[in-house]
């Protein structure tokens, strides 16, 4: 009898302890939302879009973060693994502000591309490719990936959009492993890995910088939150980013 009772106490103690977070997660969502529209005052050209913000798109803090990024950097070569509000965001930036950079999406499904761009016009400065998603194994777990990501992305970017393809369970979204690898401590970048509240993203993100580190590459990272999470990993040219 006793040791149900501690087990009903303990259960109601994790409960509690679950619901706390998600309220503080909350709390600083909201104060994320407040900073990122602060960040966009005086930007009319990006103010009147009307951007979907949170559910499966990135959240307050992703949107301030790579709002920052796009501002300050003015990163030229950008890859964005996934079409959604962020494609959006950028898009407009390159519309208006950054209009000698070029961006490439990499997204997996050509009903939900033919979708997205009947309702928005991408900006010309924008390249989509489709890409189909395939299994691959990662550390014993299957993993979803791009098909041929290695031959489709022949090139170095300064900004890595990490939000595709699909999730997975364990390892998700693995392929930037595959890209960094071309990586040297000679290259300047920022990756931005969206979702690192969940375990499969938190085990690429370690791969990932066990794989930079192994190549010389000094990484500082961040890691920004609200209701979803994401993580920052920058070079030295870029660190002052992680203090955003």
């Amino acid at each position: 009898m006793f040791n149900k009772i501690k087990a009903i106490i303990r259960e109601i103690i994790n409960e509690n302890k679950r619901l706390h977070h998600l309220n503080y997660c909350q709390l600083k969502e909201l104060e994320w939302a407040h900073i990122f529209h602060d960040s966009i005052r005086g930007k009319k050209w990006l103010e009147d879009q009307p951007i979907n913000i949170g559910r499966w798109a990135g959240n307050y803090a992703f949107y301030y973060v790579l709002n920052r990024i796009l501002s300050d950097y003015k990163p030229t070569n950008i890859i964005e693994f996934g079409l959604g509000e962020s494609s959006k965001f950028i898009s407009i930036y390159l519309d208006n502000y950054l209009k000698e950079s070029k961006h490439l999406i990499i997204e997996q499904n050509q009903e939900w591309y033919d979708n997205f761009t009947n309702n928005f016009k991408l900006s010309s400065n924008t390249q989509v490719k489709i890409c189909n998603v395939v299994t691959k194994q990662v550390n014993g777990h299957e993993t979803n990936s791009y098909e041929n990501i290695n031959q489709l992305v022949d090139t170095k970017f300064d900004l890595y959009i990490i939000d595709g393809p699909i999730g997975s369970k364990h390892y998700s979204r693995h392929d930037i492993v595959d890209l960094a690898t071309r990586l040297t401590k000679h290259d300047d970048f920022i990756i931005i890995i969206d979702d690192v509240n969940r375990k499969g993203e938190q085990e690429t993100t370690k791969d990932l910088v066990e794989t930079l580190e192994k190549k010389g590459v000094i990484i500082y990272k961040k890691k920004y939150f609200g209701n979803k999470s994401l993580m920052l990993l920058v070079t030295e040219k870029f660190k002052y980013a992680t203090s955003f």
